[in-house]
C-alpha cells in the first residue's frame, strides 16, 4: 500500500486528533469543538475546513501554491488572537506527530512509518508557508493601527461609546457656564 493512499484511509483519524489538538489550543476551545454551526463558531468552523483543506492537499500531494487560501484561512485567525509566532504555526507541525500515532496503531502500516519523510518535508514546507501568511497579516494589522492612531480614529475604536464620549463632553462644558 502507498503513502498517499495509507494517509486516505486514516484521513478521518488524523483530521479528528489533529483538530482537536488544534482546538485545544485555544482558551475556548470547549465551545469550538462542540459548536459545529459556521456563524455561532466561525472560528472553529473554519479551523476545521482549513485542517481538512491542508491534509487533503498534502494527500494529494499538489503544489505548495494551492495550500494559501486554506492556510490563510486558519492563520488569519491565529494571527489576530494572544497566540506568539510559534505557537500560531505550531498546529502544521504536530500534523507530523499526529500521523506517526495514527499509522503506529496499525501493525501492518507501521513499516510505512520509516517512508515518512516526504511528507515530513511537506509538512514542514507547509508550515513555513503559513509562517509568511503569518507575518503578513501581522503586518497587515500593525500598518491599521498605525494608521489609526495617525487618523485619530483609535478615539473612537479604544475609547468609550462616540454618543457617550459628546454626551461626557456636553456635560462638562455645561458645567461651566
Amino acid at each position: 500500500m502507498k503513502q498517499s493512499e495509507t494517509l486516505q484511509d486514516k484521513k478521518k483519524q488524523i483530521l479528528s486528533i489533529w483538530i482537536e489538538r488544534t482546538l485545544d489550543s485555544y482558551t475556548s476551545s470547549g465551545f469550538f469543538k462542540k459548536s459545529l454551526d459556521h456563524i455561532a463558531n466561525p472560528v472553529g468552523s473554519n479551523i476545521r475546513d482549513g485542517l481538512t483543506a491542508v491534509l487533503e492537499l498534502l494527500i494529494q500531494g499538489e503544489a505548495l501554491e494551492k495550500f494559501a487560501p486554506c492556510l490563510d484561512k486558519i492563520i488569519r485567525i491565529r494571527a489576530v488572537q494572544e497566540f506568539t509566532p510559534s505557537q500560531a504555526v505550531a498546529p502544521f507541525l504536530e500534523l507530523k506527530w499526529v500521523i506517526r500515532q495514527v499509522l503506529s496503531q496499525d501493525k501492518e502500516i507501521k513499516l510505512l512509518m520509516q517512508d515518512l519523510d516526504s511528507i515530513d518535508c511537506e509538512i514542514d514546507r507547509v508550515a513555513l508557508a503559513a509562517f509568511d501568511i503569518y507575518v503578513d497579516c501581522r503586518e497587515q494589522l500593525y500598518k491599521v493601527r498605525l494608521q489609526e492612531l495617525k487618523s485619530g480614529n483609535y478615539i473612537s475604536t479604544d475609547g468609550t461609546c462616540l454618543s457617550a464620549h459628546f454626551r461626557k463632553k456636553q456635560d462638562s462644558s455645561q458645567k461651566i457656564n
